[in-house]
């Protein structure tokens, strides 16, 4: 074999069946450059973003490592077999097949289930000895890896901020959540010096912003805290998530803002507290939500939001007012998505159980239509309220009040432009009934 490995990360279907393709792929994926940077030196590593660039099927590369996230696992499948028929070794990981990783199985050579680091150089070897596992699976013993190898993507149409992970795992227990299923509340957080590492990488490579990677910031203050300190001596630009509570500490918000934070991403799910109960995330409040949110901003901090249509208490008239919930807290980048019970998950488990699955058929899901049936409305109902609500939110009028007429504009009117232009392409893509993604 020639040591050759192409990693590829794929872009989703919309709802036609086509796929996605973009001009600039804004968030780029940290698993590719991780996984290249932990393969060892004699191997020769080329990474594909399908989003942005065409998937070499004639490569020479023997080895094909694909990851999976979220809808664009059935792309994924699709790649994956026609991979194997050119004769190819196929590995496939990430979210989406470790939560089903004997179906995954069947289109490839093996599977990665959750974490790869433990196992990764194993991986290679037993492909060299030609006794490759079906399965690996190996928990993390700590989160430490190699800097990731941004060399094999930084010469193609990438945004103007790479990824940086500072921690993996949540301590939530949200019932449809892929993390949850993965770490059962387990929470890793790297050595800040080795979080700091990296940025400064990012830095030298010419770049101004990087995306904070962590299922929750919050999840450890003092770390946070001192990761802040770190990170404000860099002069840099960033982005995260994390839960809204860190609404409540001032302290946090200002340490982050001063350190360079502009915009934090925030799983608010939904605003009805009967469907955020439903979900088990029975800590979160929606009528704390206004407060909280107009904190954050105070401290000069952007919100995105990504929200869930069709739990427990969702009505018509719930998730009509959640487009006034969004117009009326300024939220500059929200998202939705059809809550999809996702096999793998508790929500799938407990569908499953009250005979609720209404579309069986894995492979259509994809967070636009709804699969389960609701409890106030019809599986129809809620498609169509769905996306009435992207609609409803993505009006030019929403836009421009969410936008330009935001109180902040011209403090950061580089950065407000940009988030309109955001706007206006979602709303693009929302009528052509494709659902804007973080991709």
């Amino acid at each position: 074999m020639n040591k050759k490995i192409l990693f590829i990360q794929p872009t989703p279907y919309d709802s036609k069946g086509e796929l996605i393709k973009k001009k600039k792929l804004y968030f780029v994926g940290l698993a590719l450059p991780l996984l290249a940077a932990l393969t060892p030196k004699d191997w020769e590593a080329s990474i594909c973003l399908e989003t942005i660039e065409e998937v070499p099927f004639g490569t020479d590369a023997d080895v094909i490592a694909i990851s999976s996230m979220g809808h664009a696992v059935v792309r994924t499948l699709d790649i994956a077999k026609q991979f194997k028929a050119l004769g190819k070794t196929v590995i496939l990981g990430g979210y989406m097949v470790s939560l089903m990783p004997e179906e995954a199985k069947k289109y490839c050579d093996c599977v990665v289930i959750g974490d790869a680091e433990e196992v990764w150089r194993t991986v290679l070897q037993d492909i060299e000895t030609g006794d490759i596992k079906p399965f690996y699976q190996k928990p993390l013993a700590k989160l430490a890896y190699p800097m990731p190898r941004f060399d094999l993507i930084i010469n193609k149409n990438i945004g103007d901020f790479l990824p940086v992970q500072a921690g993996r795992g949540c301590p939530n227990v949200c019932s449809f959540c892929s993390v949850y299923c993965l770490y059962k509340t387990r929470y890793y957080r790297r050595e800040v010096e080795d979080v700091i590492r990296d940025i400064k990488q990012i830095k030298s490579l010419g770049f101004k912003k990087f995306l904070l990677l962590d299922d929750n910031i919050l999840a450890d203050r003092e770390y946070t805290m001192q990761l802040c300190s770190q990170i404000k001596k860099l002069n840099m630009k960033w982005l995260s998530q994390c839960s809204v509570k860190i609404g409540e500490d001032d302290e946090l918000l200002d340490m982050a803002a001063k350190s360079g934070c502009v915009a934090l991403s925030f799983g608010l799910e939904s605003i009805s507290k009967a469907s955020l109960d439903s979900m088990q995330k029975t800590w979160a409040d929606p009528d704390e939500y206004k407060r909280l949110l107009k904190n954050i901003r105070k401290h000069g901090i952007d919100v995105s939001t990504e929200m869930v249509v069709g739990a427990e208490g969702d009505t018509l008239e719930s998730i009509r007012d959640t487009a006034k919930f969004i117009e009326e807290n300024k939220v500059v980048v929200p998202r939705f998505y059809i809550l999809t019970p996702i096999p793998g998950t508790e929500f799938f488990k407990e569908m499953e159980r009250q005979n609720r699955i209404y579309n069986k058929n894995i492979y259509s899901y994809n967070g636009t239509e709804a699969v389960h049936i609701p409890k106030n409305m019809t599986p129809e109902q809620l498609t169509e309220a769905y996306w009435k609500l992207y609609n409803d939110v993505f009006t030019i009028k929403s836009i421009v009040k969410r936008t330009l007429f935001h109180s902040d504009f011209f403090k950061r009117p580089v950065m407000y432009m940009f988030y309109l232009a955001v706007n206006l392409f979602y709303r693009y893509q929302i009528k052509q009934k494709i659902t804007p993604n973080i991709i």
